[in-house]
């Protein structure tokens, strides 16, 4: 079963502190093998996914990880590089973000990594939808979001609120606290001993089969 290396994280915690293109260049081959470490593992969940989510059957991890170089065109943050590894695994690729919900994997040594899921800020169709399913049906959705197992691994759900009630709802409504909510994203923060651990892929997998009945929920295509 396919875990993460230490050298992994050791090699991003490094590029944390020399986010320079000098550095990275001196240090190609660790950056090499770290991002095949990661694809691998990726790759194995992906597969143990298809199972109970068939519609991944092809994907490749290599179409679900975000390159490493930030796009600082607009950013006051000049750094050049990320300080962590990402994937989200979608049906399509991570280029489909906007469209589908999936599972979010990410590694930042320092107690930054997480497992997440759901959906962050979709667009306004998408998000138009989603209330109607909950106002349509509200208890499947807190009866998710509200399961047991599923709240001792993730907690609560995450998500900018609006102020008010949104267009075409009243603040006397049942599940006015969801409608108001432009994001739907359950998070489990994972420590750096937990990933370099045997039971790393379990724990990710345990995640994603908890998110999985969000993630039909919100999937409203």
């Amino acid at each position: 079963m396919e875990t993460i290396e230490k050298s992994t994280l050791e090699f991003i915690a490094d590029l944390a502190k020399n986010n320079k293109r000098e550095w990275f260049a001196a240090n190609r081959s660790r950056y090499e093998a770290a991002k095949k470490d990661f694809e691998l593992f990726v790759q194995s969940i992906i597969e143990r996914l298809i199972p109970t989510n068939p519609i991944l059957k092809g994907l490749e991890a290599k179409s679900c990880i975000f390159r490493i170089n930030r796009d600082i065109r607009f950013s006051k943050d000049k750094s050049i590089y990320k300080t962590n590894f990402g994937a989200f695994i979608v049906r399509g690729g991570r280029k489909n973000g906007d469209k589908y919900t999936g599972n979010y994997i990410h590694l930042e040594p320092g107690g930054n990594s997480m497992l997440a899921g759901g959906s962050y800020m979709p667009p306004m169709p998408w998000l138009t939808d989603i209330r109607e399913k909950i106002a349509d049906d509200g208890d499947k959705f807190v009866k998710i979001i509200k399961n047991r197992d599923f709240v001792q691994f993730f907690g609560e759900l995450d998500g900018e609120k609006l102020k008010s009630a949104p267009k075409g709802y009243t603040n006397d409504h049942k599940f006015i606290e969801y409608l108001k909510m432009k994001s739907f994203v359950a998070i489990r923060m994972i420590s750096d001993k937990e990933i370099t651990s045997a039971g790393y892929t379990d724990l990710i997998l345990k995640g994603c089969a908890l998110m999985k009945p969000l993630n039909d929920f919100l999937d409203t295509e």
